[in-house]
């Protein structure tokens, strides 16, 4: 066995094991917030020293899906400024009940720990509530991301099937987040759904807001709007940063919602503003501070933000079917031809997972709490 055999026998072997046992414990971690945190530093620490070897060894990037992300439907209730969904990406599609299941047992089989259900907006999918029994069951820890609107009229019966958290996309308060939805009048309905889950089910179901930075909502009246309606309906607060490449995010229609050099003054301070708000609420916002202190660079250097992509712990799956590494790029199949169970870890998921750290690809700002933390170069960086 030559050294780069051995390098990737042992690569495979360390992320074969990290499957198994988080697998294994993850019930036991639900219950002990302490270890759980404890456990996840050390991941990230690995994390560090697998990206570090791979600037000089790529190789050593391999497949180990953590996440699954499926787009149930492509419909949506809601008309965003910048996104397609709902119009004209993937028009009419919606995932049937009998793929998502079979998705979902060979997602568990390939050592996905975590699913998360969106859309288009989930809640508009008939059989939602047995997507995710049937997830729920398989002992995958399963979330939901929605505009919110139809929450609470649904949260009995998500809340029986096994749902605990959702996460819930937010673009401001009012008139500001009914101009961004192109729906007048319905930010109201949003208050009363989220006051019915609370009022249904307390805080037994956890509940995230995604506040979207782009620019109408990248100043202090909004960000600190934001944070009281989080307060108010006790949410966890999460930075969804700008999608600069995503294919079903635009810039909008009037161009409006990237970011420009002149906006500098403006993100600084709000950037400072975040870091506050993370240093005095630690618990309410999850993100770690290195990713907060990161936001200006992520809003104002866009693609030229080069932090190497950990990509490879994700697979994204689009109602039409579509198999991609994320929800950018690198297509590895569709369900309607062939089974995840078949997509996985060969040449073709091997390549996807080194060309994404290596940034050849669009270089979107997925996962960029963990990118950050595993780099090192970042990680000094944003430490202080």
């Amino acid at each position: 066995m030559d050294g780069t055999e051995l390098r990737l026998g042992l690569a495979d072997a360390l992320l074969r094991g990290r499957a198994r046992i988080a697998q294994r414990l993850r019930p036991v971690l639900g219950r002990h917030l302490r270890t759980r945190r404890a456990l996840g530093r050390a991941d990230i620490a690995l994390g560090r020293w697998q990206h570090t070897l791979a600037q000089t060894f790529p190789v050593l990037i391999r497949p180990h899906p953590r996440q699954l992300t499926v787009a149930v439907t492509s419909a949506c209730n809601l008309r965003c400024a910048g996104c397609r969904y709902g119009r004209d990406f993937m028009p009419g599609e919606r995932l049937p009940l009998a793929m998502a299941r079979q998705l979902l047992e060979d997602a568990r089989a390939c050592g996905v720990g975590r699913v998360r259900l969106y859309g288009g907006e989930p809640l508009l999918h008939p059989d939602l509530v047995e997507m995710v029994r049937c997830s729920t069951e398989l002992g995958l820890d399963t979330y939901l991301t929605t505009n919110g609107i139809l929450l609470g009229e649904r949260i009995d019966e998500l809340v029986q099937a096994g749902l605990r958290w959702a996460t819930v996309g937010f673009y401001g308060v009012g008139q500001a987040y009914e101009a961004y939805t192109q729906r007048d009048g319905w930010f109201v309905h949003l208050e009363r759904s989220l006051a019915r889950v609370r009022e249904r089910q307390g805080s037994r179901f956890s509940l995230q807001l995604n506040f979207v930075l782009v620019r109408p909502t990248c100043n202090l009246e909004a960000l600190r709007a934001a944070w009281a309606f989080a307060e108010r309906f006790e949410m966890a607060f999460h930075l969804d940063l700008y999608g600069y490449s995503m294919p079903f995010f635009t810039d909008g229609p009037q161009g409006g919602l990237r970011f420009r050099p002149e906006d500098r003054p403006v993100v600084e301070e709000v950037g400072r503003e975040l870091v506050r708000l993370k240093l005095a609420h630690p618990q309410r916002f999850p993100q770690s501070l290195e990713l907060v202190r990161s936001v200006p660079d992520w809003l104002l250097l866009g693609p030229a933000m080069r932090v190497p992509c950990d990509a490879y712990e994700l697979l994204w799956v689009g109602a039409d079917g579509t198999v991609q590494l994320c929800d950018v790029t690198f297509v590895l199949g569709n369900l309607r031809e062939r089974r995840l169970r078949d997509m996985l870890f060969g040449p073709e998921h091997r390549r996807a997972c080194r060309e994404a750290f290596l940034l050849r690809c669009p270089n979107c700002t997925c996962k960029s709490d963990s990118r950050i933390r595993k780099h090192g170069a970042s990680l000094r960086r944003y430490v202080s």
